[in-house]
């Protein structure tokens, strides 16, 4: 019988322990109703935006397809209610270009799951408006990949800092390397950083 995923985390570095004990078990996966297109179409309407702007933008952008998101369905929504929905131009061009590219196959969304995730983050980042974080976000949460090291996010980097008792927050490239010791699981390590940061802020 395998070890639970946030008890192996304990193992190998006991300074997650707290933070362990006071979350929970990992429960990171969280699947969009919309399928993979609709979780990268949400991941670019949410960049750089607070969490209700983003949201109800989302559910303006969502409301203007019947029944399923689909990459067809966004190239004919008008350009004029892509706008009225909120979209910067700079969101709609990434919109119609992730769906541009998954309906001609360039980013092959339905048998994905079967690459290994630095294909999936060099597919990803050929779609306008999508950077190596968001990749790795949809392969934490969409695919429930397992290791996944997003150092570049600073929720990752302060969180490792505030678990270590370390005074200053590391690099990317520190983190990279102290990543090392908790494969294959770093997308455990990753969620409970976060959820240090959310404990350090009383949420």
């Amino acid at each position: 019988m395998s070890i639970e995923p946030h008890k192996q985390l304990a193992r190998l570095d006991p300074n997650f322990a707290p933070v362990i004990e006071a979350i929970g078990p990992y429960a990171a996966k969280r699947r969009n109703p919309d399928g993979h297109f609709g979780a990268l179409a949400r991941s670019i309407v949410y960049q750089q935006l607070a969490g209700a702007a983003a949201s109800a933008i989302h559910g303006r952008f969502r409301a203007l397809v019947d029944g399923k998101l689909t990459p067809e369905a966004v190239l004919a929504i008008p350009e004029e209610a892509l706008a009225g929905a909120g979209l910067s131009r700079a969101k709609r061009a990434s919109i119609r270009d992730l769906a541009a590219k998954v309906a001609d196959g360039t980013v092959p969304l339905q048998r994905i799951s079967r690459l290994d995730d630095e294909a999936i983050i060099e597919r990803l980042v050929t779609v306008r408006g999508i950077g190596r974080w968001t990749a790795e976000m949809f392969l934490l949460f969409q695919l429930g990949r397992m290791d996944v090291w997003p150092v570049d996010d600073l929720g990752v980097r302060e969180g490792w800092r505030l678990i270590q008792g370390k005074v200053e927050r590391p690099t990317p490239k520190a983190l990279l390397a102290e990543g090392e010791r908790y494969r294959p699981i770093r997308s455990v390590a990753a969620w409970y950083c976060w959820q240090a940061v959310h404990i350090a802020r009383g949420q």
